[in-house]
């Protein structure tokens, strides 16, 4: 199947351009070029003309926990260890295979609303073992979204029963489910020891010899609260980073999440050794974590793409409304307005959060998978525009409401049109959040 788009305007090779086409064949944009050559070169196409609408690529959340929507609202403004208590460690036990199925459609379809496109579920909640994540890869081809599916490995006994694996079990389950989804995708599977404080070092040196196996990255929350560095040196007499880097699990397979109390040469360890940053500013707002040194990761040279976390400590899951935090949040800490542009912030959002995640996604170019967002320029929030569309890109960045967000495009399917979700009526996820919130009032 063909698919020939005509919009206003295309974001590619980092300029917004007129009068430009892309084609779609099957899952892969495989041609973009001048509108009438494109149309009299593929005349097999359907065409689909984008009027008023500027296609840019997908955006990725690289950073996300799909059950936490079921908690939003709850154990809001509380220090991050009573959140965790009376939010996450309260409620999630209750949750069966199905409340997770519905907490996955629910965070997916919104991130869809909001123009992700591809989302890496940090997913830790296995009451019912791989049902569970089976469960969220379920949502995720429902709703049509692209998945990494960071299976988190936690041995911690302090946490709820359900998180818990030995290291042979967390192993052995995120084998099994990376063997079964191998040829698909729109699923990967990539091991994730959740922290130093809640996976052991056996268990985080499993997870990384798991990766180097598996051919994948690993994810790791480090350093995003200080209790878990001033853990770390009491025990090791080490900073977070540089136990990691003793024990061997630093170089260009590790994804780090948060990263916020990082010292300026364990930072400098991580670029040197290729490792990479999964950076949600929101959501270290929200919990006061602290403040990211984003400029210095990026001197570094370390990649960095953006999440949400998850929508209970955000809480909003809209990877262009990171985009708008990284940057406003890096100026007001470093006194510079150029800190962090809204170019880069936009390429965090998109293009760097696919080389976070190994995908060929978050940027209009052939070969790559066919996941893009049309943005209504008649919008209010996108407006005004001159002739030289200098305004396009920092209106996505710093103005931009989700009104603006029309369609969405995910691996050649549409998702969202005039802002609707197309795969999953948006009625069909509201009446079983509504379920899963009267189990919770029993």
């Amino acid at each position: 199947m063909k698919r020939l788009y005509i919009p206003e305007y295309v974001y590619v090779k980092n300029n917004f351009q007129k009068n430009m086409a892309v084609l779609v064949s099957d899952t892969f944009i495989s041609d973009i070029g001048p509108v009438q050559s494109m149309v009299d070169k593929h005349r097999d196409a359907v065409v689909e003309v984008w009027e008023d609408m500027i296609l840019v690529p997908g955006t990725v959340n690289a950073h996300n926990h799909s059950f936490q929507s079921l908690l939003r609202g709850i154990a809001a403004d509380r220090p991050f260890l009573e959140w965790r208590d009376n939010a996450l460690y309260k409620f999630s036990p209750r949750l069966t295979t199905e409340d997770i199925y519905t907490g996955a459609l629910f965070a997916f379809g919104e991130m869809l609303r909001c123009g992700v496109t591809t989302v890496s579920d940090f997913f830790y909640v296995h009451n019912n073992g791989t049902e569970s994540d089976e469960a969220v890869i379920r949502a995720a081809r429902d709703i049509g979204i692209r998945l990494c599916l960071a299976r988190t490995m936690y041995d911690w006994n302090g946490a709820p029963q359900g998180y818990l694996e030995s290291v042979a079990e967390a192993v052995e389950h995120t084998r099994q489910l990376a063997f079964r989804y191998a040829d698909q995708d729109m699923v990967t599977i990539v091991p994730a020891p959740h922290s130093l404080h809640a996976a052991s070092l056996e268990m985080i040196q499993a997870g990384y010899r798991l990766a180097k196996e598996l051919n994948t990255a690993f994810h790791i929350h480090v350093a995003e609260e200080m209790f878990e560095v001033e853990e770390v040196r009491q025990k090791y007499g080490l900073r977070t980073i540089e136990l990691l880097d003793k024990i061997g699990v630093v170089d260009d397979n590790m994804v780090i999440i948060h990263g916020v109390w990082l010292s300026d040469s364990e930072i400098e360890t991580l670029g040197v050794k290729g490792g990479r940053l999964a950076y949600c500013p929101s959501s270290n707002m929200f919990l006061a974590d602290g403040i990211t040194n984003i400029p210095q990761m990026m001197r570094a040279g370390v990649g960095i793409g953006l999440g949400s976390d998850g929508a209970c400590s955000n809480n909003r899951i809209s990877v262009f409304e990171e985009m708008r935090m990284v940057a406003l949040l890096q100026k007001a800490n470093t006194l510079n307005a150029m800190s962090v542009t809204h170019q880069q912030a936009f390429a965090m959002g998109t293009i760097g959060g696919a080389t976070v995640l190994d995908l060929p996604v978050g940027s209009i170019q052939t070969g790559h998978k066919a996941d893009f967002v049309g943005i209504s320029t008649a919008d209010l929030s996108m407006r005004p525009i001159s002739r030289s569309g200098e305004q396009l890109l920092p209106n996505i960045v710093y103005s931009m409401q989700p009104t603006a967000i029309r369609s969405v495009v995910v691996d050649g399917r549409v998702c969202v049109r005039d802002g609707k979700l197309l795969t999953v009526t948006e009625q069909a996820i509201l009446q079983a959040v509504e379920r899963v919130m009267d189990k919770f009032e029993e």
